[in-house]
């Protein structure tokens, strides 16, 4: 079947790029348009080795959840901002460890809801939400999001590769602290996001602002300041890569290692 020929979910614009589906297409994924093709293709002019990067992110993605369900024992998660489904998802990470952690899926975009209720039909401790993550009020009353998560019981809050689509304007550490407000003691914040750690980062920085319209670069400075007052978990706030390894690294960080920083933390 070709792009033509396949059936577009209802309220997806298919002549403008997509957050998720550009994702989509450095990870090598199938659910993306001719647009977001063309706008990773331009970002990939400048940093070659985005798909690296994205790969690191979710890596991380893959330790920090285990980590968040077999120490820090949290078995509920609301994943902002998640992007589309492909391997190794929050639900599938946790329930592996914990088949009873709960997982709420949330984005602003349609397909993610399209292929993520199709993905997790038959997962009654998962769902996919649709909602904008930059207005947590709305996404904390939303009451799918209440009959997931239990409010008075630690959450894992995961903004995970998203803050950086958020304009200063928007407010992205309030926006983090307004979830974490609404957590009790004992939650996580787990956070990724673009770093201007390297030179490119500024060439970078003006790619996707220009053809996707957000991916603000932050210096690890403003970085640290999303976690506010929380307590961060070791090593802190550091490049994806040398958040607790799997193996030593024992190398010199490349370009697409230095990318993006990570880190989580915990509410007292």
């Amino acid at each position: 079947m070709t792009e033509q020929d396949r059936p577009t979910p209802v309220g997806i614009d298919t002549s403008k790029p997509s957050i998720a589906r550009a994702y989509d297409v450095v990870l090598g994924g199938k659910d993306n348009f001719a647009i977001d093709r063309a706008v990773v293709g331009e970002m990939l002019k400048i940093v070659p080795q985005l798909p690296e990067v994205a790969a690191y992110n979710r890596q991380i993605l893959s330790r920090g959840v285990r980590y968040l369900v077999e120490e820090a024992g949290i078995r509920q998660f609301m994943d902002l901002g998640s992007g589309l489904p492909t391997r190794e998802n929050t639900h599938q990470v946790a329930q592996r460890s914990a088949p009873e952690a709960r997982v709420v899926y949330v984005d602003n975009d349609p397909i993610v809801l399209a292929h993520g209720r199709a993905l997790l039909v038959e997962n009654e401790n998962t769902t996919v939400v649709t909602a904008d993550l930059r207005d947590p009020e709305a996404v904390l009353a939303n009451p799918e999001v209440r009959s997931f998560i239990d409010f008075s019981q630690p959450v894992g809050v995961l903004l995970v590769g998203i803050l950086h689509h958020l304009h200063d304007s928007e407010d992205p550490q309030g926006v983090a602290k307004a979830y974490m407000d609404a957590v009790p003691s004992g939650s996580h914040l787990f956070m990724t996001s673009f770093c201007a750690s390297f030179p490119e980062a500024a060439a970078l920085e003006e790619t996707y602002l220009s053809v996707l319209g957000t991916g603000r670069f932050r210096t690890l400075d403003e970085l640290q300041g999303f976690f506010g007052d929380l307590e961060m978990v070791e090593p802190g706030l550091v490049s994806l890569p040398e958040w607790r390894p799997e193996t030593p690294l024992g190398h010199e960080l490349t370009v697409a290692e230095r990318l993006m920083a990570g880190g989580i933390a915990r509410k007292r």
